[in-house]
């Protein structure tokens, strides 16, 4: 006997469904085109200043310009009083050097390891960031964008910048101020492998600690197939059902080693 196919018809989405997918591609088309021009800015002023090219800063700082062409930020532009643009220029960010360059003190060129506020003009999604509850203490003074993005040298993101693997360029980054954290330990949590950014929100978050998430819905980022039986949720062949409720890993008396353990391999103590 022949078979029969049931022809069918996609129901139409109403007004109010178009309306919002047209705002959210909207949305997403005006974030794209900003991000892309996000490399290019505006000089910061000095009173008195003009610029002077990247050439006249490599005389004395050759041991900063001489990698420089591969940076990150080498592709900024500044652009003079005159209107013109100067190409992989210092004074993109450290502003126009002519005063600094006469007198030779630190106060006569802007320093954004001491002002924040230098790389925030341009990463102005991180100024964000930096306005959630818990942050780095960054705006308020205590460290420097500089003691975890090298800007002078490769990709200015370090988990993108000269390393071999993710784990061995964040981890690093954050090992610095964070040894304890870092192991290396006789069981460790598989997560590290791919870094501390696999957790953590580095610039900002809602959340304590800088979580990207908060309590069970964190670790569910990654162990996300409980084992259902009836009623209960089972993790390891044991059951998590009472512990779910309480919707903590870490802070009830469980997987207290959440970076890792030396004496278990459940991370527990």
């Amino acid at each position: 006997m022949p078979q029969t196919y049931r022809s069918f018809r996609l129901p139409r989405p109403s007004r109010r469904t178009l309306i919002f997918g047209g705002v959210v591609l909207w949305a997403i088309l005006l974030v794209s085109c900003s991000l892309t021009n996000r490399t290019i800015t505006a000089t910061p002023q000095i009173p008195g200043a003009v610029v002077v090219g990247s050439e006249s800063c490599a005389k004395c700082h050759r041991n900063i310009t001489r990698a420089f062409h591969d940076a990150t930020h080498a592709r900024l532009v500044a652009t003079s009083e005159d209107g013109k643009k100067q190409n992989v220029s210092c004074e993109s960010c450290h502003g126009p050097g002519s005063l600094h360059i006469k007198a030779g003190s630190r106060d006569t060129i802007l320093n954004p390891k001491r002002k924040p506020e230098t790389c925030l003009q341009c990463h102005i999604n991180t100024r964000a960031e930096f306005s959630l509850p818990h942050t780095h203490p960054v705006l308020a003074g205590t460290i420097g964008c500089t003691a975890c993005h090298n800007p002078h040298e490769s990709d200015a993101n370090p988990a993108r910048a000269g390393a071999h693997s993710l784990q061995a360029s964040v981890n690093a980054t954050c090992a610095k101020c964070h040894p304890a954290q870092a192991g290396p330990f006789t069981f460790e949590h598989e997560v590290m492998r791919e870094g501390c950014v696999s957790c953590h929100s580095p610039h900002g978050s809602v959340n304590d600690k800088m979580l990207k998430a908060r309590n069970t819905s964190l670790c569910y980022q990654c162990h996300f197939q409980p084992q259902a039986s009836g009623v209960q949720i089972m993790h390891g062949g044991v059951d998590h059902s009472n512990n779910v409720i309480r919707g903590t890993c870490w802070t009830a008396g469980c997987h207290e080693a959440i970076h890792g353990s030396h004496v278990n391999s459940n991370l527990r103590y």
